[in-house]
C-alpha cells in the first residue's frame, strides 16, 4: 500500500503540497520578505486566485508583493544556486524557466543546469549533449529520456538546447527510481551504503515538510494512509531524494564554481522544505528558491516564506491540437515485459486498476516487449476507445481495459 501511495506522489513530479503534490523546484534565501502577507479568503467566500495577487507578467517576492525584474534578477544572479520550480506537465511553466535561465545567463554566464529529470549514471550521454555531439533523436535514445522521465520531451528540448548553444554543464542530479521506492519499502537503514549510488544520509525532515508529506498522503483517502512507520519510510524516502539532488547542486558548485540552476519539480522546493533543507544542511546556506504562479493557485499560499520570488502567468491556454493519448504511468524495461514504476492520480492508468509493480505483458493481444511497445500502442489509440492490457501481478495474470477520454 505504501509503494501505491509513494508511486503516486511521485509519478507526477506533483508537489506533495496541495494540488501540485511531489513536483519539483526552487529555493529561497534564509528570510524572505513578508511585508505584503495577502488576507486569507473571509469563511464561506472562495478563495481569492493566482492571478488577482500576481498578475501575469509580474515578478513579486514571496508574499506577492510586486517587484521590479532587473534588480531582483541582478540579485538572484549572485545566489550560488537557483531552483526553479515546476508541474512537470505544464507548457507554460518550461516557457518561463528558459526565460528566466536566459536572463540570468545574460547576467551570469558562468551556470551549470541541474534536472531532476535524470539520474547520475546518465551523466555522460548530457556531456555529449552539451558538446554538440549528439543529435536530439541520439540523446533522447541514449539517455532513455521516454523510459526514465516519460514526460513529452519537447517541454524540456528548448531548455537542453539553450544549454547546448552556450556550452553549458547540463547535470543529471538525481538517482535510479529504485533507490527512492526501495527505500519507501525497507527504510534507509536497511539498504547497504555500497547501494545507495554514493547518497549520503539526509538531514531529519523539518517537522513542517512532514506535515505536508502527511497531509499528501492522506488526500488519497482513509483506506490508504499507511501506519506510522509506514509514514516514517514514506518521508525518508522523499528525504533521500531530496538529498540526492542537493549533492549533485552542491558538488558541482564547489567543483566548477558556476551558479547551479536546477530544474526542479516545485514539491521537492516550496517552504524551504526539501532540497533548500538539504543544501542547508550540506552547508549552502543561501540558494534562491523561484516559482511560477498559476492563476488558479490560492493567494493565501504567498504567505512570505513559499519562495524567494515568484512570477505570474496567464491561464493556460487550449492547445492547437489535441493531446496525444497518455496512460499516466511511468516505466521501467523488464525481461518478460515493461514494469510499471509509478501510476499517476486520476489517470487512465489509474481507472484501469494498472498499480506500480505490475508487469504488462500484452497491448491490444500484442506481445509488449519493451518500453516503445507498450507507448506505441498507446499513442495509436483514438479517442474514446478502449484498449485491453495483460498484466503479471504476483503471480496472477489480470486482464485490464485502458479507457482514453473521447475528445
Amino acid at each position: 500500500m505504501l509503494s501505491r501511495l509513494f508511486a503516486a506522489l511521485i509519478c507526477a513530479g506533483c508537489a506533495v503540497t496541495g494540488p501540485a503534490a511531489l513536483a519539483a523546484a526552487a529555493t529561497a534565501s534564509p528570510a524572505p520578505s513578508a511585508t505584503a502577507t495577502p488576507a486569507a479568503a473571509p469563511a464561506g467566500s472562495p478563495a481569492r486566485s493566482g492571478s488577482a495577487c500576481v498578475p501575469p507578467g509580474v515578478w513579486a517576492d514571496g508574499a506577492g508583493k510586486p517587484a521590479e525584474p532587473v534588480p531582483t534578477l541582478r540579485r538572484i544572479a549572485e545566489a550560488p544556486a537557483v531552483l526553479l520550480g515546476e508541474r512537470h506537465d505544464q507548457a507554460e511553466h518550461h516557457r518561463w524557466q528558459l526565460h528566466t535561465l536566459a536572463a540570468l545567463h545574460a547576467l551570469n554566464p558562468d551556470i551549470a543546469v541541474g534536472l531532476e529529470m535524470l539520474p547520475r549514471r546518465v551523466q555522460p550521454v548530457l556531456d555529449r549533449w552539451s558538446a554538440g555531439e549528439l543529435t536530439e533523436a541520439e540523446f533522447l535514445k541514449a539517455s532513455e529520456w521516454r523510459t526514465l522521465w516519460g514526460f513529452d520531451p519537447q517541454l524540456y528540448l528548448p531548455i537542453l538546447h539553450f544549454a547546448r548553444m552556450n556550452r553549458l554543464p547540463v547535470v543529471a542530479l538525481n538517482v535510479e527510481r529504485k533507490l527512492i521506492s526501495r527505500t519507501a519499502r525497507d527504510g534507509w537503514a536497511a539498504i547497504p551504503k555500497a547501494e545507495r549510488e554514493g547518497v549520503g544520509d539526509p538531514a531529519p525532515a523539518t517537522d513542517e515538510y512532514r506535515d505536508r508529506l502527511d497531509k499528501a498522503m492522506a488526500a488519497h483517502g482513509p483506506g490508504e494512509r499507511p501506519a506510522a512507520q509506514g509514514l516514517q519510510r514514506f518521508v525518508e524516502a522523499q528525504t533521500v531524494w531530496d538529498r540526492a539532488m542537493a549533492e549533485r547542486i552542491a558538488d558541482t558548485r564547489r567543483d566548477t564554481g558556476r551558479m547551479v540552476v536546477a530544474i526542479l519539480g516545485q514539491g521537492h522546493v516550496e517552504w524551504r522544505g526539501g532540497v533548500p533543507h538539504q543544501l542547508q544542511a550540506l552547508g549552502m546556506a543561501d540558494p534562491v528558491v523561484l516559482l511560477p504562479w498559476d492563476g488558479e493557485r490560492d493567494c493565501a499560499d504567498l504567505d512570505g516564506r513559499i519562495a524567494d520570488a515568484v512570477f505570474g502567468l496567464a491561464p493556460p491556454e487550449e492547445a492547437a491540437e489535441p493531446p496525444k493519448p497518455r496512460l499516466g504511468v511511468m516505466l521501467e524495461p523488464a525481461g518478460d515485459g515493461v514494469r510499471i514504476a509509478s501510476v499517476s492520480d486520476r489517470s487512465v492508468a489509474a481507472a484501469a486498476g494498472l498499480t506500480a509493480g505490475d508487469l504488462v505483458t500484452e497491448a491490444a493481444g500484442k506481445a509488449v516487449r519493451s518500453v516503445s511497445d507498450l507507448t506505441s500502442a498507446v499513442q495509436r489509440q483514438a479517442p474514446g476507445t478502449w484498449l485491453p492490457l495483460t498484466v503479471r501481478r504476483g503471480g496472477d495474470r489480470v486482464e485490464l481495459l485502458a479507457k482514453f477520454p473521447a475528445e
